[in-house]
């Protein structure tokens, strides 16, 4: 397998390593060739009126010529036509990378400078301080390594800690930028065993081109295997929920039982049941749809935005709870159905 990937690093592309690397590869490959055929055509045409109308006398004179109505409607509208086909066919690509898979595996994905920290539900965490590379304590877990099942959906939910990051894989094409203060989502579904890439592809500080990782996609029983090796021997409770949901449950039940009920019921703010995903209607402004942003902004400012038939009771929390507390309590929110 390795001798294939330093086979393939030497290749005219990245080794494809999902089903949409191929979709973006195809869709490439037609901008280059119509880029080609349309630069023979433009800078062919070129040279051969040059030639063919190349003044031979000091004397000669260029004939009077009319326009051409098919000549002039030709040239303008088969560029129309390849342009929308680029619109219609990067559209299609463009949703299908942003369209996030209801089910499957969640990593929480923590950009610093000069490292990726990542976190699963079960625990697992590959962390770094203050920008240098530690082992991981849980097991036997290589540096900057992200483990992942091979054709299953995996969503990463990734925020900054201190600059704009850009998390890359050119083996899945696919690119999103990481931001302080918000989260942002990547996703993909590995179809082929292996490592893969991760480069940070925004300038972060003097060593950015010191924080690539790895993601390596195993089968799925290499996966669970790994997950229940790996797995913190803290971790223990009966809720059937993540480590970072069960904080989140506790912190619910210090912070948040008082105003926020968890079946549905009125009380001084908003019910939790269902709120991950479900529309929200307020007092001003558009209705969004209650996503790890809105989510957070509604911790950190609830005043930006008053659900409707609710009053602007509830305090804000910036300064009083940490970026994982904020995660746990969105973890915990998640679970409410």
């Amino acid at each position: 397998m390795n001798i294939l990937f330093n086979f393939m690093a030497n290749a005219f592309m990245p080794i494809q390593g999902t089903e949409i690397a191929e979709k973006v590869d195809g869709f490439y490959a037609f901008l280059l060739i119509s880029s080609l055929i349309s630069s023979i055509i433009l800078i062919g045409g070129m040279t051969a009126f040059i030639i063919r109308y190349k003044r031979k006398t000091a004397t000669d004179k260029t004939a009077y010529i009319t326009h051409n109505t098919l000549a002039e409607f030709t040239w303008s509208f088969i560029p129309f036509v390849i342009m929308m086909v680029i619109f219609y066919w990067g559209k299609i690509i463009f949703n299908e990378l942003r369209s996030m898979p209801e089910a499957g595996e969640e990593i929480h994905v923590v950009g610093m400078q000069w490292a990726w920290n990542f976190k699963y539900k079960n625990g697992i965490k590959q962390y770094t301080k203050d920008g240098v590379t530690k082992e991981n304590k849980i097991g036997n877990i290589e540096k900057q390594v992200m483990v992942v099942p091979i054709n299953k959906p995996v969503k990463l939910v990734m925020t900054s800690n201190d600059v704009i990051h850009s998390f890359y894989v050119p083996g899945f094409r696919n690119k999103q930028d990481v931001i302080p203060g918000r989260y942002t989502a990547f996703w993909f579904k590995a179809d082929k065993l292996g490592e893969f890439q991760v480069f940070c592809t925004e300038y972060c500080g003097l060593q950015h081109s010191q924080m690539p990782a790895t993601i390596r996609v195993v089968s799925e029983s290499q996966y669970m295997a790994w997950l229940d090796q790996n797995k913190p021997s803290s971790i223990s409770n009966n809720n059937g929920i993540s480590e970072s949901a069960q904080k989140g449950m506790e912190l619910y039940e210090g912070k948040c039982r008082s105003c926020h009920s968890l079946d549905g019921s009125r009380v001084v703010g908003p019910t939790w049941k269902g709120i991950y995903g479900a529309k929200r209607e307020f007092e001003s402004g558009p209705s969004v749809n209650a996503d790890e942003n809105y989510l957070r902004e509604s911790i950190l400012n609830p005043m930006a935005k008053i659900v409707k038939g609710y009053p602007a009771a509830m305090p804000p929390y910036a300064g009083q709870l940490s970026d994982e507390e904020i995660e746990s309590l969105i973890e915990y929110m998640k679970t409410i159905k």
